[in-house]
């Protein structure tokens, strides 16, 4: 049925950023479109959410031309109109750079990278007044770390790539902006980071802790409303301070300590 409110569509919903996305979303009054690859997990999540009337769960592989073109024309044909799209589907392979396989780096190209154009492409022509694209990139794309070899470069392209779409986007109304998450307490990150790592990154991070999914998602939301009428083609980096910090802050903050 369509809709006077604002429509998004959102990828990667059934989970994580993505879902506290889509929470974030509907709290401001927009209808959202739902696209994850996982069908059993994305129909929980949206029954979670006790608003089917303003939610479309859609069960697609971003890496699929067909699919996502078909995703697109489903949210126009049931909501009337699509205003923003959200880029968040993404797949993580975490190894050596030598260990790391010809398919495992083409999958993760497929659905961070060129899921991210194929999508974009749809959706762009879908929005005929103007809009928002906001694409999830990571700190990972800004500074290398070791294991991730492909996630680290897709997340880079994905950053360019928000910038080269914001170049031609301006003229038709459509803002891109990218998000780069820091650390943040996801499933995945309780599942695979050790006390160690966490120990770690509290250490280099100014603010001490991990990240929200809601603190990333609240970002984004931001990015696609008006309230950000005259940003485009920035990344913002979502990550507690942890871009703008080098080494030794540990120690930097006893001495600071000390001087007070």
């Amino acid at each position: 049925m369509p809709t006077d409110a604002n429509v998004v569509l959102i990828t990667g919903a059934a989970r994580g950023i993505g879902l506290a996305t889509t929470r974030a979303f509907l709290a401001e009054g927009w209808t959202v479109a739902m696209l994850d690859v996982d069908a059993e997990t994305l129909g929980a999540a949206q029954s979670s959410l006790g608003a089917t009337d303003r939610t479309d769960a859609i069960v697609a592989d971003v890496a699929s031309r067909t699919d996502t073109a078909e995703a697109v024309r489903r949210t126009v044909e049931r909501f009337g109109r699509l205003d923003a799209l959200v880029n968040n589907a993404g797949v993580a392979v975490f190894k050596p750079f030598l260990e790391t396989t010809p398919d495992e780096w083409q999958r993760v190209i497929d659905v961070n990278l060129t899921g991210a154009f194929l999508l974009s492409q749809a959706a762009v022509r879908a929005m005929t007044e103007g809009g928002a694209v906001v694409n999830i990139a990571s700190i990972s794309g800004m500074r290398a770390s070791t294991l991730r070899t492909a996630y680290g470069t897709s997340k880079a392209a994905i950053m360019h790539l928000t910038r080269q779409m914001a170049a031609e986007l301006g003229e038709r109304r459509i803002r891109v902006n990218c998000v780069a998450p820091g650390p943040v307490d996801t499933a995945m990150a309780k599942a695979v980071h050790s006390p160690e790592i966490r120990a770690d990154y509290h250490d280099a991070i100014p603010l001490g802790r991990y990240g929200l999914e809601t603190e990333i998602a609240e970002a984004i939301v931001w990015l696609c409303s008006d309230r950000a009428s005259y940003v485009t083609g920035q990344t913002l980096g979502v990550d507690g301070g942890f871009e703008a910090t080098g080494i030794g802050l540990p120690t930097l903050r006893r001495d600071l300590g000390d001087a007070d």
